[in-house]
């Protein structure tokens, strides 16, 4: 993009909106950036055409506070998985070494609050897929002394312990062991991500759990039928438990026409691998370059994330809804949102509707910062 277009697109959003953008905290509750780092050695400090977030379209966007997510494909068991969420923890270190004048670690929403004053970039760090830590809380403590403070409880297919909401259930929601990880996170001070459970892991998860949950990067399933989004019995639920869902951009997520597709390619996503170490690796290296590839034209537009925003407030209300984008998760994101420092045009769009500044504030990153307030205890 050249500079004049650049201005030029700057120019069209309203000045409220991108004033609030630089305002608000600015949380985005899953962002997948990390394998771009691992895979392609990318430099986040640099503008890039490729992919979604880079440092300088979080600071354009008014994204302040991202969940950087070290997302650990399904076909990584055992060890293999634990390994390869510690490769993306050491890519993810690189970046925090190479700008420490832009990005700074945080494990506490005091931490955050912090950060941000100082106008850097606050990452708050999460582990997508709770087969990550080998049925072992030993590796769940590990993680969070590496600074690790969220964790989604499966991903895309049964784990051990939890069943996903994309798989054929096998354990009835939470074994007994399921039930004990999501304790220990509690104790630990640790967020529950329910993204991607099954709707009966859901319901468990609440019923041990003392602390408020989080669900980083869902939408409506009364908007758009796939599993991975919730019910409006399930927002109920979540506001009732004092919890936060961040709304997912993802091309189906929020639009019916763009579902099947979604839905398709869940079907062929496979769990089992024969490979280990560099093999494996490589592997995982060619889905990430895959989704890097051409953008997929989709149909979603800003409108139907704002469509997902008012349903979820309508039904949880408004201290339960926040911003989970699931960029460089997915291959299409919206029309209007095409990366991170779009953010404003959807701000544009929810004034439009009638959100106040207050209510926008808490729907871009208070309420989010809430919730890990309330589990960390700082």
């Amino acid at each position: 993009m050249n500079a004049i277009h650049e201005r030029l697109e700057v120019q069209e959003i309203p000045e409220p909106a991108r004033k609030l953008a630089v305002k608000a905290m600015g949380i985005d509750s899953h962002i997948d950036t990390i394998q771009r780092v691992l895979v392609m050695g990318e430099d986040l400090g640099k503008r890039w055409d490729v992919g979604h977030v880079d440092i300088p379209r979080l600071r354009a966007g008014g994204t302040h506070a991202p969940f950087f997510a070290l997302w650990v494909p399904v076909y990584f068991s055992g060890a293999e998985a634990v390994r390869r969420t510690l490769d993306l923890r050491d890519a993810m270190q690189s970046v925090l070494d190479a700008h420490k004048d832009q990005i700074e670690l945080a494990t506490t929403a005091a931490d955050i609050k912090r950060i941000v004053k100082a106008h850097k970039i606050a990452v708050f760090l999460t582990v997508e897929g709770g087969h990550t830590i080998d049925d072992d809380l030993r590796v769940l403590r590990m993680y969070y002394q590496l600074g690790i403070r969220s964790m989604t409880l499966t991903h895309s297919r049964n784990n051990n312990w939890a069943d996903a909401s994309t798989d054929i259930p096998e354990h009835n929601g939470l074994t007994d062991f399921g039930k004990e990880v999501v304790r220990e996170m509690n104790r630990l001070g640790m967020l529950v991500d329910l993204s991607h459970v099954s709707d009966k892991t859901f319901y468990d998860a609440l019923a041990v759990t003392t602390k408020p949950v989080i669900v980083s990067h869902s939408s409506m399933r009364a908007l758009s039928n796939v599993p991975r989004n919730v019910t409006d019995e399930m927002l109920w639920a979540l506001a009732k438990n004092g919890g936060v869902i961040g709304i997912n951009f993802g091309e189906g997520f929020v639009n019916p026409s763009d579902a099947e597709a979604l839905r398709s390619d869940i079907k062929t996503e496979t769990s089992d691998s024969s490979l280990t170490g560099r093999a494996l690796d490589d592997h995982a290296a060619e889905d990430v370059r895959k989704l890097f590839g051409t953008r997929v034209k989709v149909a979603a537009t800003v409108d139907d994330v704002a469509d997902h925003i008012d349903h979820a407030v309508k039904i949880a209300g408004i201290d339960h809804v926040g911003i989970g984008s699931d960029f460089d998760g997915i291959s299409g994101p919206p029309n209007g949102l095409d990366d991170v420092s779009k953010m404003p045009a959807l701000i544009a769009v929810l004034l439009k509707r009638g959100y106040g500044k207050r209510d926008l504030k808490k729907i871009l990153g208070e309420n989010f910062l809430r919730v890990i307030r309330e589990v960390t205890g700082k």
